[in-house]
């Protein structure tokens, strides 16, 4: 059942996806219909939000199950007493569960019209307010305290401060303005704080603003599961390569009861702040963060400085995290992908360059793991089979816990190499809206199999570097 219209890609974009999705290695596999409808079946997820909204327990400050019941009152006060449950997943047992209640289709709207970015928009449909940056738009005479509803701009079309907008926008629900238009759109700047508390999104979730910040991490299903699959150990020395927000860095660090060293890098000086504000958080003191291109992380020759910082030498790292910078292809929701075909083909020689660096970083025995956020081949299915035949020191290894599905056809793969990779593809469920009714009706285990079916798109890949001198 799609409620909103099929992500829209610019033409070059969408040309160089059908030739990805209907190759010759999957039409010979599934045939072409088949091959046809799962792709259009992705498409329509990717513009939806997906079936559960997953957070990680700080498991280093507080039990799973105490959590769940703060959880669950928290939640039984936002949505003013229905009975939404908390879900434990049994595999994954640092995480819990909310299903997303939506799509609703009663909503009335209303005459005063508020228009967000499309950015916005989408962390509306995970359960966020709306906060003043986000605002292009709103009707004429808006007041504070008005009920309004709320729409996305999603090809960023509305020009700021505009009266009305008669361009493509989709309902995002209703909420009341905590600021009139000319606050929001006052000379003397841009304001912050929240411009629209919602108080009927079209898809319920939970607000996570300021709810048990050191307690929970709001994460995707398949995010919590790369750090399982790398599975560090108290005592050892950790690289995560490209780490900003810190969410699995942290999770690796409480992994690993807070012992060892987790080294986090990431290029950008903002970010690395993120990762640090996290980490003290969270109160996790074996993070070590520092702002580095990780592309020249290595270090050929010994220092003379003490320096614990980047570049390292080789062979530095018991196990490494390349949770690669990407096309980006696999986050929902998000109904207009805004990225030139030149944008997206620009990852993968990055991705390789971070790869040789991981490779050599890494001790013989060491444990790599390489994810995605994205979709395509290039970036995940043909990276492997490069990784295979550039590094012949790698070989392919089992994931547990091995949750998604198997690698995709069309890179050259064997089929025992590709059920050794793990891809989340939302269009491996069928698409569908989520009432009460139909919750209550659910058995545990089918909302746990929904929740690992219908969740972002993503790839993991497992390699470990065998001893050949």
């Amino acid at each position: 059942m799609s409620f909103y219209p099929k992500i829209s890609f610019q033409r070059e974009v969408e040309e160089y996806l059908t030739k990805v999705f209907r190759n010759n290695e999957l039409i010979t596999a599934l045939g072409a219909r088949e091959v046809e409808n799962r792709y259009q079946s992705l498409l329509s997820h990717l513009s939806h939000p997906p079936a559960f909204t997953t957070v990680r327990v700080n498991t280093h400050l507080a039990s799973v199950k105490h959590v769940k019941k703060l959880l669950f009152e928290e939640i039984q006060k936002q949505f003013k007493g229905l009975r939404v449950p908390v879900l434990e997943h049994p595999k994954l047992q640092d995480i819990l569960l909310i299903p997303v209640i939506g799509p609703r289709q009663d909503l009335k709207k209303h005459a005063s019209e508020v228009i967000v970015g499309a950015q916005c928009g989408n962390a509306v449909l995970r359960g966020a307010h709306v906060y003043v940056p986000g605002i292009i738009s709103t009707s004429r005479f808006m007041k504070a305290g008005e009920l309004v509803s709320v729409y996305s701009d999603i090809e960023g079309k509305c020009k700021r401060g505009a009266k009305e907008f008669e361009g493509l926008k989709v309902f995002l629900g209703n909420g009341i303005s905590e600021l009139s238009r000319s606050e929001i759109f006052s000379s003397s700047g841009p304001l912050n704080g929240m411009g629209i508390r919602m108080i009927e999104p079209v898809y319920l979730s939970p607000s996570f603003d300021n709810v048990l910040p050191n307690h929970v991490f709001l994460q995707n299903l398949p995010s919590v599961v790369v750090s399982h699959i790398l599975n560090p150990q108290p005592g050892e020395r950790i690289l995560d390569m490209c780490a900003a927000p810190g969410g699995k860095t942290t999770h690796l660090a409480a992994l690993m009861h807070d012992q060892g060293e987790v080294i986090a890098m990431d290029k950008i000086a903002s970010k690395v702040k993120k990762i640090k504000q996290n980490a003290e958080l969270l109160q996790l003191n074996c993070i070590k963060a520092f702002c580095y291109d990780g592309t020249k992380a290595l270090s050929v020759e010994k220092r003379e400085d003490e320096q614990e910082g980047p570049p390292f030498l080789p062979e530095s790292f018991d196990r490494i995290l390349l949770d690669a910078p990407c096309s980006g292809m696999g986050q929902r929701p998000n109904m207009a992908y805004s990225s030139t075909l030149k944008e997206v083909t620009s990852y993968q020689p990055l991705q390789r360059k971070l790869f040789t660096v991981a490779v050599q970083l890494l001790k013989p025995g060491g444990i790599l793991v390489y994810s995605t956020c994205t979709i395509t081949l290039s970036e995940n299915e043909e990276q492997v089979a490069w990784a295979l035949k550039t590094f012949p020191c790698l070989q392919l290894q089992p994931q547990e816990p091995h949750i998604g599905g198997e690698g995709m056809r069309g890179a050259g793969l064997s089929l025992d190499q590709l059920k050794l990779l793990q891809r989340f593809d939302p269009s491996a469920v069928k698409l569908q809206g989520m009432d009460i009714d139909s919750l209550e009706d659910s058995r545990e285990d089918d909302l746990i199999s929904l929740a690992n079916k219908d969740c972002i798109g993503f790839f993991i890949a497992k390699f470990v570097k065998l001893n050949t001198k």
